[in-house]
């Protein structure tokens, strides 16, 4: 197998200025990239800017032998996007990979979050996802060529205490990618979801120090640096950790039909253990998947043919 490169790539990397992004960031130029180092230099809870983080993972990029930019654009901001996007097609005519990273916590219980808080997550980890990737689209969509990644977390796939906001922000990534993979994929783009669980800022306060050392940003990388490759999947939630990857997908179980009068709350009840039941789940393709397993089912129990 040839060597994952990069070189006349251009990669946007969000929140690149310390941890998962500056890891990111110094992974795709090491193979080639000329790389955008975002960051608005916030502390952890959003508060706070400075450019000197990431300043200095540019200079650590030049310092290779790699062209990198800095760029502190606000991601919840489009405007501030679309002048980061343009001063990226101004210096290098083309955007390749958009790595979305950037990422505040603001954890509370539900019951003390004030709302102002849920949306503030909300609008840098969903928002700010969606806004770069739509300032890169069209130009991904003329090129051909795209990849785009955006970052869940096992808080948002299976649930962590005290995260309502940063859990629901983080789910709406999977939401996210289904639909642009499918509208991507005739242009070329494909479109991944990373979940990683690291030491960084963000998950300082959570770990035990010899946790933190096997949890560094740089064993997750590498599964990023895949995702945005030329021969990279597409629709996929790749979780990474410690060296350690593997495939969180999304199944529906085979179920139960209740047709006409059977069809209460009490049978519902009754049956739910069958319902529940994992034997032949499957994997759906699109929202019409579900749609189509359920007419077929339901005309097989009124004993009716239905053409689909």
């Amino acid at each position: 197998m040839s060597d994952i490169r990069f070189d006349n790539r251009v990669a946007i990397v969000t929140g690149a200025g310390v941890g998962l992004g500056r890891s990111h960031a110094l992974g795709l130029a090491a193979r080639g990239a000329k790389v955008v180092v975002n960051d608005l230099g916030v502390s952890r809870d959003g508060t706070g800017t400075s450019s000197d983080a990431a300043l200095s993972v540019v200079d650590e990029i030049k310092a290779m032998g790699g062209e990198a930019m800095a760029h502190g654009a606000d991601v919840s901001d489009d405007d501030a996007v679309k002048d980061m996007i343009a001063e990226a097609m101004d210096a290098w005519g083309r955007i390749d990979i958009c790595v979305n990273n950037a990422g505040i916590l603001m954890d509370k219980t539900f019951a003390k979050m004030e709302m102002a808080a849920f949306r503030k997550v909300v609008d840098v980890h969903l928002i700010g996802s969606a806004n770069v990737a739509h300032a890169c689209w069209p130009i991904m969509r003329a090129q051909k060529y795209g990849r785009v990644v955006l970052t869940s977390s096992a808080s948002g796939l299976y649930g962590n205490f005290g995260q309502s906001n940063y859990g629901a922000a983080k789910a709406a990534m999977l939401g996210l990618m289904n639909i642009l993979h499918m509208e991507g994929a005739r242009d070329n783009i494909r479109v991944n979801v990373l979940a990683p669980t690291a030491a960084t800022r963000m998950t300082a306060d959570l770990l035990p120090e010899a946790a933190q050392e096997l949890l560094a940003p740089e064993t997750i990388t590498p599964g990023l640096l895949y995702l945005v490759s030329e021969d990279a999947p597409s629709q996929m939630i790749l979780g990474a950790g410690a060296g350690s990857y593997a495939e969180t997908r999304v199944y529906e179980t085979q179920g139960i039909t209740l047709i006409g009068g059977e069809n209460t709350p009490e049978a519902v009840a009754a049956r739910f253990e069958e319902i529940r039941d994992p034997h032949d789940q499957q994997q759906l393709g699109d929202a019409f998947g579900q749609t189509k397993k359920y007419a077929l089912n339901a005309a097989k129990a009124k004993g009716l043919k239905l053409d689909w």
